[in-house]
C-alpha cells in the first residue's frame, strides 16, 4: 500500500534489469496492433496526405503525448491531498505508458517506411534502437557488420532474425542501464511538490520525445514519396 512518506513501498517506481525489458516487451506487445489505427490516425484530417506529412503527424503526437502524461504525474504531487507515495506509484504506471507511446511511435515509422515489423525481434531492435539513438546505431550497425546511414532499412530490413537476437541481446543491456537510470531520475523529479514535479515531468518528456524523434529521422532518413503495397 503507498504511503506518503519518502521510504514508503516503491521499488517499481524506476524499473531495472529484467523488469524493464519485461515493460518493453509488454508494451511491444500491446502497441503493435495499434500502429496501422495510429497511422490511420495521422491521416484522418487528410487522407490524401504524403508518407512525409504523416510522419510529421506521428512526430508531433507522440511528442504532445508523451509530455502530457509527463505533467500530469507531475502535477498531482502538488494536488492537496495527495502525498509522494501516490505520486510515485503514478509514476510507475506512466513508466509504462511511455514505453508504450515510444513503441507505437517506432513502429508506426517503420511501417510507414515499409520495413517489416512482423517478427518479435525486428520489433525489438526497432524500438530499442530508436530509442538508445547513437548508442543504439553503433551497436546495430557493429553487431550487423554493415556501414551506412539509416539502418532501420539497412539491417532490420535484412538481415537473419538470428543475427537481430545477436544485437537485441546488446541493446537489451543498453537499455536497462541507460532507460532505468533516466526514469528513476524522471520519477524523483515528478513527485517534487509545488507544481514544480509538473514542469520537470512534462519538460524532461518533453527533451526524451524530441531525441526519439531525431533518431528516429536518423534510423530510416528521408521518407519514401509514395505509399507502399
Amino acid at each position: 500500500m503507498a504511503t506518503g512518506a519518502l521510504d514508503g513501498p516503491v521499488p517499481a517506481a524506476a524499473p531495472r534489469g529484467p523488469r524493464v525489458l519485461d515493460l518493453l516487451d509488454k508494451a511491444i506487445d500491446a502497441q503493435s496492433p495499434l500502429v496501422r489505427k495510429n497511422i490511420a490516425r495521422a491521416r484522418q484530417r487528410n487522407p490524401e496526405a504524403t508518407p512525409a506529412q504523416v510522419i510529421r503527424n506521428l512526430e508531433r503526437m507522440y511528442v504532445s503525448a508523451l509530455t502530457g502524461t509527463g505533467a500530469a504525474v507531475g502535477g498531482t504531487a502538488a494536488a492537496p491531498g495527495i502525498g509522494t507515495g501516490v505520486a510515485l506509484a503514478l509514476s510507475a504506471g506512466e513508466a509504462l505508458s511511455s514505453l508504450e507511446l515510444s513503441a507505437l511511435y517506432a513502429l508506426s515509422i517503420a511501417e510507414v517506411h515499409g520495413v517489416p515489423i512482423d517478427e518479435l525481434e525486428r520489433r525489438r531492435t526497432i524500438v530499442m534502437g530508436i530509442m538508445l539513438g547513437g548508442t543504439g546505431s553503433t551497436t546495430i550497425s557493429k553487431v550487423a557488420e554493415r556501414t551506412g546511414q539509416h539502418w532501420g532499412r539497412q539491417v532490420v530490413a535484412k538481415v537473419p532474425v538470428e543475427t537481430l537476437r545477436q544485437i537485441n541481446k546488446i541493446l537489451g543491456r543498453n537499455f536497462v542501464t541507460k532507460y532505468g537510470t533516466k526514469q528513476g531520475i524522471i520519477v524523483l523529479g515528478r513527485v517534487a511538490p509545488f507544481g514544480i514535479g509538473a514542469v520537470i515531468g512534462g519538460g524532461a518528456n518533453a527533451a526524451l520525445a524530441t531525441l526519439t524523434v531525431r533518431a528516429g529521422r536518423r534510423a530510416f532518413g528521408p521518407p519514401p514519396t509514395s505509399w507502399h503495397a
